[in-house]
């Protein structure tokens, strides 16, 4: 009968084949060349995960060398149907609208819990080995996955988020959108606060808020690179870079007005406006600064502090090309350019677009 069943899929007359298969499930449900068949079948009605499911369960149990091959070549033709129309269906997603622009696709940690079948599902979505995707599921903050058109991102979020894998997307553009004010100091507050500032183009002024407009808070610290001299292995003077210190920033949030408020222990005046710190004149920067922090807790005791830059950085700063379309909107003294303050912008505008949506 299997030879009855061989020529019903020769003519494509799947009807025949399928009641002829029927009979051999009851009868010999277990002979691989009946289980191939079946395969074959789902492949053709177009279920393919049991067909796949078939193909595989050949493969791990069957010595029919003729029988393994053409499981193999019947997972070889699943995953080209599956390439087919992802790409079909990615090239329909990036031919809509403004989903040709720019765009990061970042990753939400998970708890260890979830990885084992988050990182399955995630394998299979991305097609990825099982063991590399587990390790790019992050445990404890964002992780940048990648980059490219929005549109193609957004296809590949939304299938890792209906898989249960927390994921965002943006565009670079919505990043730039955002307006930044690099604070000076507090003029006043009580319900309401000023702060002095510079707009982008470097114009003093000033901007009055509501405490409650805040949303979100995100800290970070930028490494402060000196070039240095010292002696190398063989008693040689030589000349190279090192992280001298840290500059401290913090951003506020204002998403009804577009924009943030940028605050760093480089830039802010200590010892103008409004009296925050006493004998800030006598203090140490990183006194002051630690004393401004707290102040600004006291402001905002429920708005959240984002404080995973520096792990986030770590997964961004050789994207060079991406980190380039960003302007940083911070203004450290650099002999040489560094990615490091373009990833806390586009982590800080992340967080704004995020909490905006």
């Amino acid at each position: 009968m299997i030879e009855q069943v061989a020529i019903a899929f020769e003519h494509k007359d799947y009807q025949t084949a399928a009641k002829l298969l029927k009979q051999l499930l009851t009868e010999s449900p277990e002979h691989p060349w009946v289980q191939y068949y079946l395969g074959r079948l789902h492949e053709v009605s177009e279920k393919r995960q049991d067909a796949e499911k078939v193909y595989r369960q050949l493969l791990r149990d069957t010595r029919n060398t003729r029988i393994v091959t053409l499981a193999r070549q019947g997972l070889r033709r699943l995953q080209e149907i599956e390439l087919e129309e992802r790409q079909r269906a990615i090239s329909q997603a990036t031919a809509e609208g403004n989903n040709t622009e720019l765009g990061v696709l970042v990753l939400e940690p998970l708890s260890n819990e979830l990885k084992t079948e988050a990182s399955r599902k995630f394998a299979q979505i991305m097609q990825l080995d099982p063991y590399t995707a587990r390790l790019l599921l992050p445990s404890r903050g964002w992780r940048l996955y990648r980059t490219g058109q929005v549109g193609e991102l957004q296809f590949y979020g939304k299938q890792l988020q209906q898989a249960g894998i927390p994921c965002f997307w943006a565009t670079i553009a919505q990043i730039q959108q955002i307006q930044v004010y690099q604070v000076k100091h507090f003029q006043e507050s009580t319900l309401q606060a000023t702060v002095v500032c510079r707009n982008e183009k470097n114009q003093l002024g000033s901007l009055t808020f509501d405490w409650s407009e805040v949303t979100a808070r995100v800290v970070g610290l930028l490494p402060i690179f000196e070039e240095v001299v010292d002696i190398d292995v063989r008693g040689k003077l030589e000349r190279k870079t090192q992280t001298q210190d840290y500059a401290q920033f913090c951003d506020l949030h204002l998403p009804a007005r577009r924009c943030i408020l940028r605050f760093d222990d480089n830039c802010y005046e200590f010892q103008q406006g409004l009296k925050i710190i006493p004998q800030a004149s006598q203090n140490t920067i990183r006194i002051n600064w630690n004393s401004l922090s707290s102040w600004i807790d006291q402001q905002l005791p429920k708005v959240k502090i984002w404080s995973d830059f520096t792990s986030f950085a770590d997964t961004i700063l050789d994207q060079t090309e991406m980190l380039g379309h960003i302007k940083s909107y911070i203004y450290l003294f650099r002999r040489e350019q560094t990615n490091w303050d373009s990833a806390f912008h586009l982590y800080s505008g992340l967080v704004f677009v995020k909490d905006a949506d």
